[in-house]
């Protein structure tokens, strides 16, 4: 695989934790935590292999409605990986960004992102956007708002494209080349609706704890074989 035919920016909706721990008879906690782990393995995957942004869905905002000890025990788990993996990650070049409405987290979940973020700013092997509370909607809405915060005087019917792309959560970050989602389900489900509107989309039937760096390198080869045309008629 050539550095040019790689895709920029991963994005992964990372499904099966529950059912890979139900398949053992253990309690999703346990498949949740071994996601987790996995999620080192393609983070280090994607440094070795030169791709510069990866986000990974991680908390939709449809996830709050999950029972609430699950939902506890994954705000644990996040709390828990921040304080854990932000040494390694700064060791290994990681820059950590959040992606998503913060405000419903606890203020020590918030003040470990913001800690987080801050003590790998100025890394640059590779970019994970770990989107948490998010929700392509809220993404774009809030993207519109911020827009109109700082343009008060212009029209909404001024905004163009770009404005809005500017202001969306990863508005720094290329669009979407890739978007793969484990599990053996068939769908987005809110996941970045505008950054991956060209999108290649890669559908795994492993659940994700399952989901190996050999498989990640298969999505990897597969879109490095796609035709890309966004919308044109000849191969680009």
């Amino acid at each position: 695989m050539t550095d040019n035919a790689l895709p920029q920016h991963i994005a992964i909706i990372m499904d099966g934790n529950r059912r890979w721990a139900k398949n053992r008879f253990m309690p999703a906690a346990l498949g949740h935590a071994a996601g987790a782990k996995r999620v080192r393995d393609i983070v280090k995957t994607c440094a070795e292999m030169g791709i510069p942004y990866l986000s990974l869905f991680a908390f939709s905002t449809e996830n709050w409605k999950r029972p609430p000890e699950e939902v506890s025990s994954l705000m644990s788990l996040f709390m828990t990986y921040l304080q854990k993996e932000v040494d390694s990650m700064n060791d290994n070049g990681v820059r950590l960004r959040v992606a998503g409405d913060r405000s419903r987290f606890a203020p020590a979940l918030q003040d470990l992102i913001a800690q987080a973020e801050a003590t790998t700013a100025n890394n640059t092997a590779i970019t994970l956007i770990v989107c948490a509370n998010y929700g392509g909607r809220w993404d774009m809405l809030q993207a519109a708002s911020a827009w109109q915060i700082a343009n008060p005087e212009r029209a909404l019917t001024d905004m163009t494209e770009q404005d809005l792309a500017q202001h969306l959560s990863t508005g720094d970050a290329p669009e979407v080349d890739l978007l793969i989602r484990t599990g053996g389900e068939s769908r987005i489900s809110n996941f970045m609706l505008w950054q991956a509107a060209y999108a290649e989309l890669y559908f795994a039937n492993d659940l994700w704890p399952d989901f190996t760096a050999e498989r990640f390198k298969d999505a990897v080869r597969w879109f490095v074989h796609r035709d890309r045309r966004f919308g044109s008629s000849a191969p680009l």
